[in-house]
């Protein structure tokens, strides 16, 4: 964006540091990501950017689809230990199985949550958000081991209920909060407006409310997805061997396995990210359309 004509030099010298500081940051958090991607697509089974890959013009044997095809099922090596296409694609059903299911929970118990705590005299308002909202500041590791103890006593430790049970907790305070930030903007005259001309409360939520808070409620879900899908530490307490999920397996192929198979699982993993990110931008977008719209 262009300064105006009117600024001065010191403010412009300010503008431009601060575009550059801008960047520096930006590529101090991305470059890592950014690394990544090319390694994917080596054939070497190390962690490193060979010469064929460096070179100008590339090499072509430098670059394979080798460690993808492996990631799937096809295994072309049988001398490498990483573990084949059964535990990485089984990991990846598990965690889109308890991905989705802990969303539409968390969804669902978040959405209520937020319609509740959105009305004026709701009492106690400040302690029921502190109580929802404390699995995002209790350290993770101490939820962790606390779930362990509560859910061992009910046997749901090693199974998917207590899996998905754990991520419900840990996903809900997003909805919360990203629900409870969509209705600060809500004109609650609708609602009065329609319970006037004899609509029940349940059909008013649902042809009035919701879709308003539409895109609040698909940001949170989505929030709340990603939150599940990248959880290791609740797994590691929670799930047996057998019940592998992506974050588990990556963290087993590091400690155990090396090879750029987890390069490969970490890439797609980047570009489903980017996706839900730029989803929950334009809902966002959308959110504040809709708003301008509400205000006129």
């Amino acid at each position: 964006m262009a300064l105006p004509s009117y600024t001065k030099p010191g403010e412009r010298i300010f503008y431009y540091f601060y575009v550059f500081f801008c960047g520096v940051v930006f590529f101090f958090l991305m470059a890592p990501l950014v690394a990544i991607i090319p390694i994917s697509f080596s054939s070497s089974p190390f962690f490193l950017f060979t010469e064929g890959m460096m070179s100008w013009p590339p090499d072509p044997d430098a670059w394979s689809f080798r460690w993808y095809r492996y990631m799937v099922g096809i295994c072309e090596d049988k001398n490498l230990t990483t573990p084949c296409g059964d535990k990485w694609m089984r990991g990846t059903v598990n965690s889109f199985y308890v991905g989705t299911i802990s969303t539409l929970i968390a969804t669902t118990l978040g959405t209520i949550a937020a319609l509740g705590l959105s009305k004026p005299h709701m009492p106690f308002k400040g302690l029921i958000m502190s109580i929802l909202i404390s699995p995002m500041i209790v350290p993770l590791i101490i939820t962790a081991a606390g779930m362990f103890f509560f859910y061992a006593k009910v046997n749901l430790v090693y199974t998917f209920t207590g899996i998905i049970l754990a991520h419900v907790a840990l996903s809900t305070p997003f909805v919360v909060i990203t629900v409870t930030a969509t209705l600060v903007g809500y004109d609650t005259n609708m609602t009065r407006a329609a319970q006037s001309l004899g609509a029940r409360p349940m059909k008013t939520f649902f042809k009035v409310t919701m879709p308003l808070i539409l895109p609040g409620i698909i940001s949170g879900a989505l929030f709340a997805f990603i939150t599940s899908f990248d959880e290791v530490v609740i797994v590691m307490f929670m799930a047996s061997i057998e019940q592998l999920t992506i974050p588990k397996q990556m963290w087993a192929g590091i400690r155990q396995e090396i090879s750029p198979v987890i390069l490969c699982m970490a890439t797609c993993l980047v570009v489903l990210s980017i996706f839900l990110l730029t989803t929950v931008e334009m809902l966002r977008r959308r959110s504040e359309n809709l708003r301008g719209i509400a205000h006129r």
